[in-house]
């Protein structure tokens, strides 16, 4: 276990520890709850934690992939499903282990979402705007229909439903899918309800029901994203959060708001109700796993997120705030643990893609960029996908020259 995260076990009182998960190098992307009552979680640090609630401690930590993970799925035998951006899904037993059990492959870019049926059967979508369903030799079908990536899946009685970047919901009845409704903007979560409706949440923040007659139903969740969406064990309620930081439990049958979750106010990514629906987790940017009280939303645990650390002696604190968006993904000294990108501790000087032990893009690795002020400024200038076409790291730009120059003086001293 990392040095970090047991330090931050031993030390947190007992209330804290059994409420708030903390032990993440990144934002939180996905989570699972195991058979048994476990809980599972994957993130922007390439880590998946496998968690006793009960006692508020990480139980394993597998880091194994090779990129950002952003879908977990509980198996029946009690295992899990893992994936993310290097597109491979890997199927852990009980327990974890240091490698996957097995690894599925076939997806020619980052898998969006996995899901699992009622008889075990695993489904993936993913940016390829494919979907596939696999078999128990690792062989898959491919079900292609989707203009676009296909970002989220749910299972229903009658078959396997998507829904993608390209605003249409798909139940994949035949090789081509059939299209269940199209709404004409991205799509990011699906769930499925009992009798056989589902519910869609978008870019537009709001919360669709599709009835299996063809009928919808929607209302507004809030004005960002809908970004995952969860339903309570007595198909009663929907868990929905948002990329504005707020969560919130909706009755399913009226659209009616029951509770709002008073968060962090950082984006949530994740959401899941515990097997016995008395409990909600959520994840999200603060790298925390957090508990709430299903029945009325209130917080089973402090709600502070972690403290924004110092900058260190010397450095420029208007570039620490610019260094905000960078730090999910970075981190800045030699010890920290995995994280989606590579430590920046000693970037100046540095050959671009030769950090030991880190998996680069292929594109990163070629090292024919030197890290210097006017590299690194030419990078948050031009952005990565000019720069570097092929990186894995998120399109990010600094345009205000005054903000970049304090970036840049700020992590001259932060990396040293």
């Amino acid at each position: 276990m990392p040095l970090l995260l047991l330090l931050a076990l031993l030390l947190a009182p007992p209330m804290v520890r059994a409420q708030e998960l903390a032990g993440h190098g990144g934002p939180v992307r996905a989570l699972a709850v195991l058979a048994g009552g476990g809980l599972a979680s994957a993130g922007f640090d390439q880590a998946v934690i496998l968690w006793d609630p009960a006692a508020g401690q990480a139980r394993r930590v597998m880091r194994w992939h090779a990129g950002a993970l952003a879908a977990l799925a509980a198996l029946p035998d009690g295992g899990l499903a893992s994936a993310g951006e290097e597109g491979r899904i890997a199927l852990w037993p009980t327990g974890g282990a240091e490698i996957p059990s097995k690894v599925l492959e076939g997806h020619a870019g980052p898998v969006t979402a996995l899901a699992v049926a009622a008889d075990g059967g695993l489904a993936s979508a993913g940016w390829d705007g494919t979907v596939r369903i696999w078999a128990a030799d690792g062989t898959a079908r491919v079900l292609q229909g989707h203009a676009g990536p296909a970002a989220a899946l749910a299972w229903t009685p009658a078959g396997l439903a998507s829904a993608g970047a390209d605003g249409t919901v798909r139940l994949w009845e035949t090789a081509g899918g059939r299209v269940l409704a199209e709404f004409g903007l991205p799509l990011n979560a699906l769930a499925a309800l009992p009798g056989g409706a589902l519910a869609a949440g978008g870019a537009d923040g709001f919360v669709r029901i599709l009835q299996p007659g063809g009928t919808v139903r929607e209302w507004a969740a809030g004005p960002s994203p809908v970004v995952a969406l969860a339903v309570a064990p007595d198909g009663g309620r929907l868990a929905v959060a948002s990329m504005g930081g707020s969560a919130a439990l909706w009755s399913v049958a009226d659209g009616r708001l029951l509770h709002g979750l008073d968060g962090p106010g950082l984006p949530l990514w994740s959401v899941v109700f515990a097997a016995d629906g008395r409990s909600l987790w959520t994840g999200g940017q603060d790298r925390r796993v957090r508990r709430w009280d299903a029945a009325t939303g209130a917080p089973l645990g402090p709600l502070a997120g972690a403290a924004e650390p110092a900058p260190p002696e010397g450095a420029d604190a208007e570039g620490a705030r610019v260094f905000r968006a960078c730090s999910a993904c970075h981190a800045l000294g030699a010890d920290a643990g995995p994280m989606a990108g590579p430590s920046l501790h000693r970037l100046f000087g540095r050959r671009m893609g030769s950090l030991p032990g880190y998996a680069y893009s292929p594109r990163l690795a070629r090292g024919d960029i030197t890290w210097t002020r006017e590299t690194v400024a030419d990078l948050f200038t031009r952005g990565p996908d000019v720069v570097t076409p092929g990186t894995r790291m998120p399109v990010q730009t600094v345009g205000e020259p005054g903000d970049l120059a304090a970036l840049l003086r700020f992590l001259e001293v932060a990396t040293r």
